[in-house]
């Protein structure tokens, strides 16, 4: 088992101390190797969720177990170990603007390298072909020595989770990577992540607001609002009643239509490290 919660409650680190939970009342299993697609209105929880699943937010109520251990009872180094296991893939890759994508992307395996092989690489590339290698899989291998700042919203996007490739990582955690690209890329994105996660054996939890493409392509689906678990099913009982349900009162419903399965319009019915 990957993860199990009980009773988890999470406040935002930028609340008060005793300001409202971001997450509350968190019941959450997840067994090593199963992809899931978290879905929700914004400001539901998913970011935090993710970030706690990374061992970046501690739980301020709750049990939290990762790899059949608490990791907020291990000390600062054994943790920093367990973190190196888990790969955290922001919205917005936090990428030196003034590193060039080869640099950025063989960032993925500073987890693996030993501080002075870390530096190294900054001044020449260690593996620059596998860094052209992981580019390629998301059509980006023009790229490779292209200074961050030079690449576009979507780009930026794909170039992290080429990082995510080179990881040894045995959970990727994903914060809506399809955000910033069109339908083409968002399925050849989907379709790489997904098959690097089955090749490993590795867990898969990815945040998406295309909810068609989490219900097409994740076995396990779950919905967040308000901070807590509104429903948790396979994909093949989550129904559109479910989707209307998840997003009522918000200023956009997905539309139900698998014709169109990354389009929002308003409502009809109702080791980064």
């Amino acid at each position: 088992m990957s993860y199990q919660l009980q009773g988890v409650a999470v406040r935002h680190p930028s609340a008060a101390q005793r300001g409202s939970f971001a997450l509350r009342d968190l019941d959450l299993h997840i067994a090593q190797g199963e992809q899931i697609a978290l879905i929700g209105p914004s400001g539901a929880g998913k970011t935090t969720l993710l970030h706690m699943l990374a061992c970046a937010h501690q739980p301020d109520a709750g049990s939290f177990s990762l790899f059949g251990t608490d990791p907020w009872t291990l000390a600062s180094a054994a943790r920093h170990s367990l973190r190196a296991r888990l790969f955290l893939a922001p919205q917005t890759p936090p990428l030196p603007p003034r590193q060039r994508v080869v640099t950025a992307v063989l960032a993925g395996r500073l987890a693996q390298w030993s501080v002075w092989r870390a530096i190294a690489s900054l001044l020449r590339p260690a593996d620059p072909q596998a860094a052209f290698d992981a580019l390629a899989k998301f059509n980006l291998q023009d790229k490779l020595y292209a200074r961050v700042d030079r690449l576009s919203g979507g780009e930026r996007q794909r170039c992290g989770m080429a990082r995510l490739l080179l990881s040894n990582a045995e959970t990727f955690l994903v914060d809506e990577p399809l955000s910033a690209l069109d339908p083409t890329l968002s399925l050849q994105t989907l379709h790489v992540l997904q098959a690097e996660a089955a090749e490993r054996k590795a867990t898969l939890v990815c945040s998406l607001h295309q909810v068609e493409l989490a219900r097409a392509h994740f076995p396990r689906i779950i919905g967040l609002r308000d901070g807590r678990i509104v429903f948790d099913a396979p994909r093949e009982q989550v129904s559109d009643a479910m989707i209307v349900a998840l997003y009522q009162n918000t200023h956009l419903t997905p539309v139900a239509n698998a014709s169109l399965p990354d389009i929002e319009v308003p409502a009809l019915a109702a080791r980064c490290f």
